[in-house]
């Protein structure tokens, strides 16, 4: 057996212990094919214990996740529990935390899985959207002063240091040189696009597109570099999907549009998500929530937390078995269920995890 890999895993609410029940399975299949032991440690934090022990998150918790190669995450979001509580407790704080600085979302439609885009098939939606994740208007500067006043004033700042800027950037280009459309075989050139809005905010995206362009040409020559208004971005992600890369992009833009790029490969049911700091440690997780209505029931769809053990495995560097979950998911969806939904895909969610694990291992 070749390296081990420290997970810590966090099932949380609602049906996220059913889907990572099968993407343990399915990682499980992976390890013992690639060679590789991985590892994992239950942590129980969500709403139940919440409920218990009025608790969001015990203080040692992040240092105790500090000591693991990433996390796996089910799904925060409990019905008992008031919206934001658990997610600003417990996903927010780990994410500023860990300092995972940088949210990666591939935008891949897989054979056999519906998209609201007429005409467009799995080559036309294959690409990727890097978000800044710790800076910009979601870190709360500003402030509200006559409150309930007819003067009332409020002000929410897009924040950015250079520093900020230049490390999602970097990160971009690295990820456009090792997996972009020529590293994959698909494009003539490793394509970086930098989605902004330079002609209205014009300090920030300033700072935004000279880095880019600074750093772009004295380290990453090779990469080809492109700028795209966000709001054409919005338009071209639904007329020619094709065109894109790997889009890199601040937090507010990369929340929107990572949205968007979800829906046209099928919806939330597919869509996986990393929070990654490249230095230290990195949350993957399904992006569809915890879907509580139909917890227990063994019908909901585990592909997208399957796939968000690949983009674990790929980040881990086990690259060949992240490809291999991966070709499996593809065979899944294109030769086996009926549908991504809950109760209509024509297996129970179970029997989905031994279909990939199944794919991994012949």
């Amino acid at each position: 057996m070749g390296n081990t890999y420290r997970i810590a895993v966090i099932p949380g609410d609602g049906t996220g212990p059913e889907v990572v029940n099968e993407g343990r399975k399915v990682l499980q299949a992976a390890g013992t094919r690639y060679g590789f032991n991985l590892e994992m440690t239950d942590f129980d934090f969500g709403g139940d214990r919440y409920l218990r022990t009025g608790e969001v998150l015990p203080k040692s918790a992040v240092d105790e996740l500090r000591q693991f190669d990433a996390i796996y995450l089910g799904a925060i979001g409990h019905p008992g529990v008031k919206p934001g509580v658990l997610e600003k407790g417990i996903l927010l704080r780990i994410r500023f935390e860990l300092d995972q600085y940088i949210n990666l979302r591939p935008v891949r439609l897989y054979p056999g899985v519906e998209t609201p885009l007429r005409s467009k098939t799995p080559e036309h939606i294959d690409y990727a959207v890097i978000r800044e994740n710790s800076g910009g208007i979601y870190t709360g500067t500003g402030g509200v002063s006559m409150k309930g006043t007819t003067h009332e004033v409020t002000v929410q700042s897009m924040v950015y240091t250079r520093f900020q800027v230049e490390r999602c950037l970097r990160y971009a280009f690295e990820y456009a040189r090792k997996f972009g459309k020529k590293a994959r075989g698909r494009g003539e050139a490793n394509t970086l696009g930098l989605v902004g809005k330079t002609n209205v905010l014009t300090y920030v995206f300033d700072l935004w597109e000279r880095v880019f362009h600074e750093i772009g040409e004295k380290d990453y020559p090779d990469v080809k570099r492109e700028y795209y208004h966000v709001d054409a971005t919005c338009m071209w992600m639904v007329k020619s999907p094709e065109w894109f890369d790997v889009l890199v992009t601040s937090n507010m833009f990369g929340d929107i549009i990572t949205d968007l790029g979800a829906e046209t490969q099928g919806g939330m049911g597919i869509a996986a998500g990393g929070n990654i700091n490249p230095e230290g440690v990195a949350m993957f997780e399904p992006i569809g929530g915890s879907a509580p209505k139909y917890t227990g029931k063994n019908i909901i769809n585990p592909l997208a937390a399957i796939c968000a053990g690949a983009m674990m495995l790929e980040t881990l560097g086990e690259v060949e078995a992240a490809n291999a979950v991966e070709d499996a998911v593809k065979e899944v969806t294109g030769t086996k269920i009926k549908s991504l939904s809950a109760g209509k895909m024509g297996y129970t969610t179970r029997q989905v995890g031994d279909l990939v694990a199944g794919f991994i291992q012949t």
